[in-house]
């Protein structure tokens, strides 16, 4: 299976930040930024040319991390994007298609994302709001 390309891949990470924060918002939740890119940290007077500095974020309830979202840096060679529930061993692995994220074939969508967030409130216990 063919991957998209790495311009792909950070296009539809930022698209997929925008949803956190969004679904974040909805829900009552905390949005945070757990990293940047070490290439940004570390780029000195180099330019610096991906559409966002972070890597990594997370989804706090409660104050406690709920979803951890990351990418893969510019210098690894399979590069995707990660989801992994916190206190379990639920995790999605996603990959640059040509237009979105795909989860396997399948395109992963706002709606998928809200899905995989309200199971992982109800697996808390938390009433959404």
């Amino acid at each position: 299976m063919a991957h998209g390309s790495d311009a792909q891949l950070y296009a539809q990470w930022l698209e997929l930040l925008g949803w956190l924060d969004a679904e974040a918002q909805g829900r009552g939740l905390a949005f945070e930024k757990v990293a940047d890119f070490p290439d940004y940290i570390y780029r000195m007077e180099r330019p610096y040319d991906l559409p966002t500095t972070v890597m990594t974020v997370r989804l706090n309830h409660d104050g406690q991390p709920l979803l951890i979202a990351g990418v893969s840096p510019r210098h690894a060679d399979l590069k995707g994007v990660s989801l992994r529930l916190m206190g379990g061993s639920k995790h999605w692995h996603l990959h640059a298609g040509e237009t979105s994220l795909l989860e396997g074939k399948r395109p992963f969508t706002r709606e998928r994302l809200a899905v995989l967030i309200e199971g992982a409130l109800r697996g808390v216990g938390a009433q959404a709001v």
